[in-house]
Parts: C-alpha cells; structure tokens; sequence
C-alpha cells in the first residue's frame, strides 16, 4: 500500500531545539557540569540518582536551559513552515525532552507561540523523554488520531526513533542524517521540507 504523500499528513510533531530553533545546546559541556559521564543520556542519569543529588542537578539543568531558551532564534524556514501548516488546519504538537514551561517560552522566543494550545507542548514532565513513544501516543490521544496519522520532524535519533515505536511518519530535518534507517524523508531544513510540501 503506497503511503499517503506528506502533503496530505494533518498532525504534525515537532522536537524543538535543533529542529525549529537554531542547536545551541553543548551538551559536552552540560555533562561536564552535572558530572555526568560522556555519551551517557542526561535525563537518563539523573533518573538514576538519590532524590536530593537528582534535584540539584534539575535545578541547574532547568536554568540553563532557561537562558537558552530566552536566547532563542529560529531555524531557516521553521516559522514560515508552521504557519503553512496552520493555514491549512494541520495539528500542530511540539514533543521536547525539555520543561514544558521552557518550550512555551522559546515558542514565544520564535514567535510561534500563538500556533500551539498549552496541551500541544509535551515536555518531559508530561510522558516519559523521547526516545520512549509516549509522548506521541498523548498527541494521538489528545487528536483522538492514530499515531500512523502523525509526522514527528526531528533532527535526532531520539526523534526518530520515538516516531517509530509509535507507528508515526518520520521526517528528519538538519545536516548529515546520521539515522537513515529511522526516517522516512530527510530534508536540509524545515525551509526545504516546507520547498517539499508545494510552496515554492
């Protein structure tokens, strides 16, 4: 069976930072700070630690994602493809391993906050951090739609991965696609995934 083009997709998920923003994460550096040993999942660690040492480490994490997120500038083509996408009456969801109130507030950063209902951000507080399907599975709820109706863009393996445990389209959007085997399409970037679904 061929499988429905893009162009006829109506939900749609986003990670947020590397995808719609500009990637200023150095999360070498983030480790180094939470003492956290290289490659090893952030969240995943601090999952693993006693309550009071746990607690500290969130509490800087979350500030500095919160200076992140303030200075945050969109990706090429991010807010002209959300707002092609609204236009059209496409769902629109953000699934992000960061705090939810963070995300609204880069959202606001980027100037498309008014594009996403406070239930559209699912943060790591909402479902369990991606690569775990949950937090897609709670946008196919929410939509009452089948996770296969649904299109996560990422521009991470967690991303893709997330998409597809729960059945979704996968869409990878940035620079060398490291994880062909988990997406559907790849594009440069969300101004050439937005070339992609017709606007020239």
């Amino acid at each position: 069976m061929t499988a429905r083009p893009l162009q006829a997709c109506r939900h749609w998920v986003f990670d947020l930072d590397g995808t719609l923003t500009l990637a200023v994460h150095d999360f070498a550096r983030i480790r180094r700070e939470l003492d956290i040993p290289e490659r090893h999942d952030i969240l995943g660690h601090l999952a693993t630690l006693p309550a009071a040492d746990a607690a500290a480490k969130r509490a800087w994490l979350v500030a500095h994602e919160r200076e992140l997120a303030a200075a945050s500038r969109p990706a090429p083509g991010a807010c002209e493809l959300l707002q092609w996408l609204h236009v059209r009456g496409c769902a629109l969801g953000i699934l992000t391993r960061n705090d939810h109130a963070l995300a609204r507030l880069t959202l606001v950063e980027i100037g498309v906050a008014a594009l996403f209902a406070d239930d559209a951000i699912v943060g790591r507080d909402e479902a369990a951090p991606k690569p775990d399907p949950a937090g897609l599975l709670l946008h196919a709820a929410r939509w009452a739609a089948a996770p296969a109706d649904l299109v996560m863009v990422g521009d991470h393996g967690y991303d893709l991965q997330a998409g597809r445990a729960a059945g979704a389209r996968t869409v990878f959007v940035g620079g060398d696609n490291a994880w062909p085997a988990l997406s559907d399409h790849t594009y440069p970037d969300c101004r050439a995934l937005l070339m992609a679904l017709g606007r020239g």
